[in-house]
């Protein structure tokens, strides 16, 4: 079921129209701050549609008095409903899910074999790249990556959209508590440096020029910085996929 069909088979809550109403430049604001990562052939205006669809769901599930505001619960079920639309787009081509794909496995026999945290020069060399090159492969990395734990050669589903949605599903739901589990462990397991960037990106919602401020270092590093992240977290998550 779809959020408008959601929205249409269930009973409104008593504030509903108010809610919509009052978080419709919510739904604006995450669509702006979104764009601002992707390419310009994603159209905000396409964000915004998904968006307000989250919006819409939100407004029909929430209930007050579980400790957080409707506005911080909307955020995550607008954000989702974008992210979701993203994925199903698959607007990058499938070269660079592949490069990015072999940058991982590459990472991963750097660090297999040397027994230490592989550098972009390792990850180049490996890949028998110039630099600029494997730099050049983080950045599309980047810009198509809303981390998929699978991606598969012919476009099949992530992990997470093959887990179901509809009613109860304990073995659904230990799947995605294991998932869940495995992702922070892999955070967890990033050089120091990758996982500020991620920390600043994803939590504190800075964008790349503003990271690069904090870590003393060019847009452009911290853009490598945060590319290097989801590869080696694609390394790290590699029994995930498939």
């Amino acid at each position: 079921m779809n959020g408008v069909q959601a929205y249409a088979s269930a009973a409104p809550q008593p504030n509903f129209d108010a809610l919509v109403r009052q978080h419709a430049d919510l739904v604006k604001r995450i669509a702006y701050h979104l764009a601002g990562r992707l390419p310009p052939q994603v159209e905000v205006d396409d964000l915004v549609q998904s968006g307000m669809i989250g919006l819409l769901e939100a407004a029909q599930h929430f209930m007050a008095g579980r400790g957080a505001s409707f506005e911080t619960y909307a955020g995550i079920r607008i954000r989702g409903a974008m992210l979701d639309a993203l994925r199903k787009l698959d607007w990058a081509p499938r070269s660079v899910h592949r490069k990015a794909r072999a940058a991982a496995a590459a990472m991963r026999d750097v660090e297999a074999r040397t027994g230490r945290e592989a550098s972009d020069a390792d990850v180049a060399a490996q890949l028998g790249v110039p630099l600029q090159q494997y730099h050049g492969i983080l950045q599309d990395a980047l810009g198509c990556q809303l981390l998929r734990l699978n991606d598969a050669d012919d476009g099949e589903d992530s992990t997470l959209d093959r887990l179901p949605h509809d009613g109860p599903d304990p073995q659904g739901e230990a799947l995605e508590d294991a998932r869940r589990q495995a992702v922070t462990t892999a955070i967890k397991a990033l050089p120091e440096r990758e996982r500020l960037v991620l920390s600043l990106y994803y939590e504190q919602e800075l964008n790349l020029k503003e990271i690069g401020a904090v870590l003393k270092v060019t847009e452009s590093r911290a853009c490598q910085l945060h590319g290097q992240a989801l590869v080696r977290l694609k390394a790290l998550l590699t029994e995930w996929r498939g």
